[in-house]
């Protein structure tokens, strides 16, 4: 079976994930979910597209429990290399977003830096993953997630937005023109970043 284009995209992407420029604010976002989670170590997290593990690895050394879900096995091949050279017994499981094994198991979802939420090619496909995640959490649980924000290609040039903001030998981005309809999600903007209570 072909894989999609996001499937391919992350195969041999996982060693110079970590050097992107939208993937150096790692400690800041986990200061975020801390706030956004009063500190709380007895809950149990998701991360949804975990890839290389940065946040999973990052709040289980504060001590938070998290399982790590992804569908790229090279991503979470990096993300175990990881957790046992910090010596962290994290569970990172190849998993697709829109058809999770969990039900009703976690206090927490995060989904960050998109996480395979806007690379999915149609709405109800991203529909699909809430829902999915959605059947994974406890009742009253938080689900917190990232998605790119569609209205800032419409003020701002992508390509000069990355290039001011990328260093050398991370990926690029070159977009001549925008269909508001068809929002290329290969493009990174400004990202809103949403916290959803479940009830």
């Amino acid at each position: 079976m072909k894989k999609q284009w996001y499937e391919a995209l992350f195969e041999n992407y996982a060693q110079v994930y970590d050097n992107e420029n939208f993937t150096q604010g790692t400690i800041g976002e986990c200061d975020f979910l801390e706030k956004e989670l009063a500190s709380d170590k007895s809950l149990k997290i998701l991360d949804v597209g975990c890839g290389t593990g940065r946040h999973a690895i990052e709040l289980s050394k504060r001590g938070y429990h998290v399982t790590g879900i992804d569908l790229s096995e090279s991503q979470l091949k990096r993300a175990r290399e990881k957790a046992e050279t910090n010596n962290l017994a994290i569970d990172f499981q190849c998993q697709d977003a829109r058809n999770l094994s969990f039900s009703g198991e976690f206090d927490v979802a995060i989904m960050l830096c998109e996480g395979g939420f806007p690379l999915m090619e149609t709405d109800e496909m991203n529909f699909e993953i809430l829902k999915s995640v959605t059947k994974s959490l406890k009742p009253h649980a938080k689900f917190i997630f990232t998605t790119l924000n569609g209205l800032f290609p419409l003020y701002h040039s992508i390509e000069e937005f990355m290039i001011s903001n990328t260093k050398e030998g991370n990926a690029t981005y070159r977009s001549n023109t925008f269909d508001l309809t068809h929002f290329a999600i290969d493009q990174v903007g400004k990202r809103y970043i949403s916290t959803v209570s479940i009830f």
